[in-house]
């Protein structure tokens, strides 16, 4: 990923970039907030097949949309599940309670945009390290993780 000089005229990124954290699910910060000046973050999220992805839950101060590039993401929208194909785009405003998985038998790859660009990427960041260094946090500090990015499990 190549960004500007801090005056933010042009952003690239790259197609071919690598993830920012691989693996499966693997997500890729295309455009955070931290180079859009706060306005989104755009960011490619990659899931293994059947993967369970996150369950119900709201944020109260930015929007979500999501995208589908590849596969097939199931979408909550608060009363039921349904599947997305590629060039399907669904939006989830200011505490709408929304969750998605991979119910598919294969890869599934789309496109999350957050509005505002809030540091979305240090959830996924932090949430990453917990797994990989083999963490276990108990009630409380789940409870405090979700607080510090804005996310109501429900």
């Amino acid at each position: 990923m190549s960004f500007p000089d801090p005056a933010g005229r042009v952003v690239v990124s790259r197609g071919d970039d690598p993830p920012d954290l691989a693996g499966l699910p693997s997500v890729r910060f295309v455009a955070p907030g931290s180079v859009t000046g706060g306005r989104f973050g755009l960011f490619e999220y990659r899931m293994a097949p059947g993967s369970p992805g996150p369950g119900p839950h709201v944020h109260a101060t930015f929007s979500e949309s999501f995208y589908v590039l590849e596969g097939a993401l199931t979408i909550f929208d608060g009363e039921r599940w349904a599947p997305y194909a590629p060039g399907d785009y669904v939006h989830v405003g200011e505490t709408g309670v929304h969750a998605f998985r991979n119910d598919a038998d294969v890869e599934t790859a789309f496109l999350i945009l957050f509005a505002p660009g809030i540091a979305r990427e240090n959830f996924f960041t932090e949430l990453r390290a917990i797994r990989d260094e083999g963490r276990e946090l108990d009630e409380e500090e789940w409870r405090e993780f979700y607080a510090r990015h804005d996310q109501v499990n429900l």
